[in-house]
């Protein structure tokens, strides 16, 4: 009896070893390699392992694999991936179907993601997949670096009121941040709405690329400065694109936001110059009620027109820009 038990045992586990010896063969042949890669290209460089590839922050670099295929499989795809500190990027293509001992060359484009706050390079790390349902080939990591453009500036913001009607003196909040390589020197910014044939200047100065110092003596990569627009009396109400240009001797660069523009003047009331011709074309008395926004001032507040005639009032805008 304990004879028979000993045998059945030991039948249990010899079955059980060559469960075991099955699963992992099966194993192993699912995480066999799809393909076999002769060479990694960045932007029409090849990696050599050794780190010296650099790219810039923001743009998109397109990734070139020549492989061949260590297996007939459908549905295959291709992946790549950039690993920040703190974003990460990723792209993928369909490459479909391989047949086993040939040679394929597919390109992947992915977007460098920009997170270079306080330097101006860092190392980025590239991840390549290339896989289907039932194999996998996963590269060795590529070692990038990542510098930023070496002129390049961001216009953070652009800010105006929220309610702007015709006639107004309109101040335009501007806030600039250095995200190049090198300093930005003699920075000028101006602002315009070309619908209506306004715009104005103004000297931002110097940005560093990086903030140094502390306190009073802070070098600061931010900058931020107020121009002033004038908008005409006779500006018919609508949306106007404002557009902010930025440059200096190594760069350009702008931004544009639409601002929506009031004016409830009468159609009896014309724009020429700096004067406002009221013009009564009823029958009967008229009073105009005129108030300006500060600065600006008119000659009179309260204007009579009789019937059948006009007047004309003179508007002084008294502006000025900083």
């Amino acid at each position: 009896m304990n004879k028979t038990k000993m045998m059945k045992k030991n039948l249990l586990v010899s079955f059980l070893a060559v469960l075991a010896v099955s699963l992992v063969a099966i194993a192993f042949v699912s995480a066999s390699d799809l393909v076999s890669v002769e060479s990694v290209k960045i932007n029409g460089v090849t990696d050599n392992g050794n780190g010296d590839i650099s790219v810039s922050a923001g743009e998109k670099i397109a990734v070139e694999l020549t492989f061949e295929a260590s297996e007939d499989a459908s549905d295959v795809r291709l992946k790549a991936s950039l690993e920040g500190t703190k974003v990460d990027s990723d792209s993928e293509i369909f490459v479909g179907d391989v047949e086993a001992g040939k040679r394929y060359i597919k390109t992947v484009v992915v977007q460098v993601p920009y997170e270079l706050k306080d330097e101006v390079s860092d190392d980025l790390t590239l991840s390549v997949k290339v896989w289907n349902g039932d194999f996998k080939t996963e590269l060795d990591d590529v070692t990038l670096r990542v510098q930023r453009a070496s002129y390049n500036v961001n216009v953070v913001s652009v800010e105006t009121p929220q309610t702007i009607s015709a006639g107004d003196v309109v101040p335009v909040d501007v806030v600039l941040k250095n995200v190049g390589y090198n300093d930005l020197d003699d920075l000028y910014v101006s602002v315009k709405v070309a619908a209506l044939n306004i715009e104005a200047k103004a000297y931002f100065g110097d940005v560093v690329a990086v903030e140094e110092g502390t306190g009073d003596n802070k070098d600061s990569d931010t900058v931020r400065g107020r121009l002033f627009l004038q908008v005409p009396y006779n500006a018919e109400s609508g949306v106007y694109s404002l557009e902010v240009s930025v440059s200096n001797s190594e760069m350009a660069a702008s931004k544009v936001k639409q601002v929506f523009v009031g004016n409830e003047l009468p159609s009896s009331v014309i724009k020429s110059g700096n004067s406002l011709i009221l013009v009564n074309p009823t029958s009967k008395l008229k009073v105009y009620t005129l108030v300006a926004d500060a600065p600006a001032t008119v000659s009179e507040s309260v204007v009579v027109v009789p019937a059948g005639s006009s007047r004309t009032v003179t508007v002084e805008s008294n502006s000025a820009s900083q």
